[in-house]
């Protein structure tokens, strides 16, 4: 109850006034929404489903979410983001026991169904990691590596347990969107230059060792004469690195394409480059691209991860410009909250809910244009996706809530 008493009737009043509620980010998500509407509708156009339907009622849903966490002070979080945290960790233990937790395409085990529906735990676990990174940082006082030793261990505990579980699953895409997050909210703690610089290190590192795996994969293939598509997951036994063979095939036909079959692994992302090169400057018009259509572009990946080729396409590079003009808007604006936030907490969530959104949609504007290797990084507000929706819409709440309580009503 006294969670809830925390939305009163003046807090209600008070949340559409200009000082009080910020409306630049709010616009922006309305337009976007509407974008990914209108093109899941376009992606689909040729088939039968009819998924924008029930991406109108995923965004419905995220409005009430977004009120409701706009209106909650946002310093409540602080105090239960214990309560947030573990259920995220319970949630993506069970999606690894199966009979609980079901499969999508190769093989992945990343959803839990709940009904007519499914649930997504690596969504919420994001949440809960911005939550537990924020409380552990501001509660301590970072200087020196040496003083903030233990404070490291705690938040390498945090952040390490659900992101180990979520490549388990695997899905590689949203663990490595959570690490930029944890660091930025680092950096701006006043951190010692010199953890950077390790971690550096450790990351060039971890980098030669991907790409050492996956030239050693190439030779396996080539020296056994086996097939990237038809023998993926023979050489998976052979290598220490926790990686699936589709996910080395997929970096193969980013880094050498013409090694890889173009018709299976690069495929999506040839075709992906096509619609968006094919769109001009101002696209073949709304339901008349040909690449999803004909299915070119799968039916599978057009409406969720690939949706930014369909805008491409359809609308052309004005299109595809505004789209992105809005995302640096909310970005934009993000930072600057985080800069006015009343206190160090606000703005680790305001920065952590930023960077988290910068990542994906630079990872999946990149991917479709062929800068990234292909990642299952979904656009937000415009890629389909219920539990992706929900979680977006409550991030961009938090942002909203430090706006609200910059200070005191």
């Amino acid at each position: 109850m006294k969670f809830l008493q925390r939305i009163d009737l003046i807090s209600f009043l008070k949340f559409t006034t200009r000082e009080r509620f910020d409306w630049i980010t709010p616009a922006c998500i309305f337009t976007l929404s509407l974008f990914g509407l209108f093109f899941i509708y376009s992606a689909q156009f040729a088939t039968e489903q009819e998924d924008w339907s029930k991406q109108l009622v995923y965004i419905g849903l995220g409005v009430v979410v977004y009120i409701v966490t706009s209106l909650l002070d946002y310093r409540l979080w602080l105090k239960y983001a214990h309560w947030v945290y573990i259920p995220a960790l319970v949630f993506l233990v069970a999606v690894l026991i199966p009979g609980i937790g079901t499969t999508h395409g190769m093989g992945a085990r990343r959803w839990i169904q709940l009904g007519p529906g499914s649930f997504q735990p690596s969504e919420f676990a994001k949440i809960a990691v911005l939550f537990a990174t924020a409380s552990i940082l501001t509660g301590s006082k970072l200087g020196t590596v040496r003083d903030s030793l233990q404070v490291l261990i705690k938040l390498a505990l945090a952040v390490g347990l659900p992101m180990l579980l979520i490549v388990a699953e695997p899905d590689l895409g949203s663990a490595l969107a959570i690490a930029p997050m944890v660091f930025a909210m680092l950096y701006v703690s006043n951190l010692s230059t010199r953890f950077f610089a390790g971690a550096l290190g450790v990351f060039a590192f971890l980098v030669g060792m991907v790409a050492l795996d996956v030239w050693q994969y190439s030779k396996y293939i080539e020296e056994n004469k086996l097939d990237y598509i038809r023998d993926t997951g023979s050489y998976e036994k052979h290598s220490w690195l926790p990686l699936k063979d589709y996910q080395r095939n997929r970096v193969l036909a980013f880094a050498m394409p013409g090694e890889v079959d173009p018709t299976g692994i690069g495929w999506n992302s040839r075709q992906s480059l096509i619609s968006v090169g094919s769109g001009g400057l101002i696209g073949k018009g709304w339901t008349e691209g040909t690449q999803a259509k004909l299915g070119y572009l799968p039916r599978a990946v057009a409406h969720n991860d690939f949706i930014f080729s369909v805008i491409a396409e359809e609308k052309g590079f004005l299109g595809s410009i505004t789209v992105i003009g809005l995302f640096g808007v909310v970005l934009w604006n993000g930072l600057r909250i985080a800069g006015i936030a009343r206190d160090r907490f606000g703005a680790l969530l305001a920065l952590g809910v930023t960077v988290l959104f910068t990542v994906h949609v630079f990872v999946n504007i990149a991917m479709t244009v062929g800068l990234v290797p292909v990642k299952g990084i979904p656009l937000p507000f415009i890629s389909y996706g219920g539990t992706f929706v929900l979680s977006c819409c409550l991030l961009q709440g938090l942002v909203q809530s430090v706006y609200r309580f910059r200070r005191d009503f």
